[in-house]
């Protein structure tokens, strides 16, 4: 899957996919899958329900966070590729979301195990789609948005919060 044309995607988020480096995607991709279970899977039991600063995010609620993001970015992939481009698809809250999801109970490795299952769904859906289908688009709130540039945005934004990881918690 090639990379996305500026014009694939609202200009925000080049900010993602510019930190996604050369390469075949699905190769990025588990490279990108390793390094987060890296990063989370080597902090002890008390870094990962460390705050840096009242009101940010643990190491356990930053991780939700990726799958909470990742889940909504591969419907709207889907949205894009299955040729739905009519519906206009909501953004997540993620502030909602993230004082609504309880991880302070759950382990490291249950929350890597999660992640790990999203990614080989993401995979999955990528694999499935030629590159003509890759290019097209869904009608999101912020703009229009191709499938292949959500597949990027994903690896992109993991890579940015492994970046706030290692600069504020490690």
């Amino acid at each position: 899957m090639q990379r996305p044309q500026a014009t694939e995607h609202n200009p925000y988020f080049l900010r993602y996919i510019s930190l996604v480096p050369d390469g075949n995607y699905f190769e990025l991709l588990q490279q990108n899958t390793d390094e987060v279970n890296a990063a989370f899977g080597n902090l002890s039991e008390a870094a990962q329900n460390y705050s840096y600063e009242p009101g940010k995010w643990t190491p356990k609620q930053m991780l939700m966070h990726l799958m909470d993001t990742e889940r909504g970015m591969s419907y709207r992939a889907l949205v894009a590729a299955r040729g739905d481009n009519e519906q206009l698809i909501q953004t997540l809250d993620e502030d909602l979301y993230a004082s609504n999801a309880i991880v302070n109970n759950r382990s490291m490795e249950d929350l890597l195990e999660e992640f790990n299952a999203i990614r080989i769904t993401i995979r999955k859906l990528f694999e499935g789609l030629n590159d003509d289908q890759s290019t097209w688009t869904a009608n999101v709130v912020n703009g229009r948005v191709s499938a292949r540039a959500l597949g990027y945005m994903m690896i992109g934004h993991a890579i940015h919060h492994l970046n706030v990881l290692k600069e504020r918690y490690l």
